[in-house]
């Protein structure tokens, strides 16, 4: 089996590759990624350290915004499977900095690896959507089918995204799987990401920003649930479009998360309170009965389990990711 996986050197990505190699016998990767300097390269080298030199792992440094679907095809002559599209510029945030260059790179690179999948011929397409397509919606837990009101371009993109993979499945009978991510974390998480930030500012002593009163929530899943969810993705073959929630079903409150990256440090974090943020939403929180109903999704880390193996990975790492 040949899997295709662009955004193969961060954070989701790498774990994915990393358990596929493990579980997966006799299969061969080949890995998009640009290391986009959205954060520091030598995390990305950190994270494909492990399986880089592995024989049939296969690496191309491109960026699939600007390099064309033929380009990638002569780059990948071999029959590939399936694709595992979960590159993307990321962050609600910096979207509403500067939309432009997030429609570039999501929505445009997805273009791009459709494209490559109906010139080679590829069926199977998993895609990383996000939970932020939900917007500000107050229907717990979110559904499916729920009215979707993104309220950043970062989320806009990603709704766009599904939809550009409704009609390729439509037009070219390509299987499309949208997957909608609801706040991973775990090794190898970006350092923009909460947990990840809040981790090293508790360290070094320095005060941890929080965004209004510490009771927005969130529902936090752990990224080897993610990894269980994305490849019984790949091998589901029941229907040709599909959008599915992979959380955890379990809404977390910010001051709750503090409190046990607390205990797990053993430390006290220093708050500096900070009014919302546009582009933020209040809860995110999944139903999941779909997924295990399609393909057997079934999260099983609890919150301080998860932490605890991100807090290892980190002491672990302390040296570089301290810089």
């Amino acid at each position: 089996m040949h899997i295709l996986i662009t955004g193969g050197a961060g954070f989701i990505g790498s774990n994915l590759i990393r358990t596929l190699f493990k579980n997966e016998p006799g299969i061969m990767i080949t890995c998009i990624d640009n290391f986009d300097p959205f954060y520091s390269a030598d995390l990305k080298q950190l994270n494909i350290r492990d399986f880089k030199d592995n024989p049939v792992f296969y690496f191309l440094y491109n960026d699939i915004a600007v390099t064309s679907a033929q380009e990638l095809c002569e780059l990948i002559p071999e029959p590939v499977d399936v694709i595992v599209h979960i590159a993307a510029k990321a962050g609600v945030r910096p979207s509403i900095e500067n939309p432009l260059s997030y429609q570039q790179t999501n929505i445009i690179g997805l273009q791009t690896m459709l494209d490559v999948a109906k010139q080679k011929g590829i069926k199977q397409f998993v895609f990383a959507s996000s939970s932020s397509v939900y917007g500000v919606n107050d229907h717990y837990p979110w559904k499916e089918d729920e009215q979707l009101l993104p309220i950043s371009p970062y989320a806009m993109t990603k709704l766009s995204g599904e939809m550009l993979g409704h009609v390729y499945s439509k037009l070219f009978g390509i299987r499309f799987m949208a997957l909608r991510f609801f706040t991973v974390y775990g090794p190898s998480q970006r350092p923009d990401l909460a947990i990840h930030k809040f981790t090293k500012a508790i360290l070094a002593g320095k005060p941890i920003t929080m965004y209004g009163d510490g009771n927005s929530s969130r529902d936090y899943t752990y990224v080897d649930d993610i990894v269980q969810g994305i490849i019984a993705a790949m091998h589901y073959d029941k229907s040709g479009f599909e959008i599915t929630n992979l959380g955890n079903s379990y809404a977390i409150i910010l001051q709750e998360l503090i409190t046990s990256l607390e205990e797990i440090t053993g430390k006290k974090a220093i708050i500096e309170q900070y009014p919302d943020q546009p582009g933020d939403v209040p809860k995110t929180f999944a139903d999941i009965t779909k997924a295990k109903e399609l393909f057997g999704y079934n999260p099983q880390t609890q919150l301080k389990d998860g932490l605890k193996k991100f807090y290892d990975w980190f002491k672990t790492n302390e040296e570089l990711l301290m810089q």
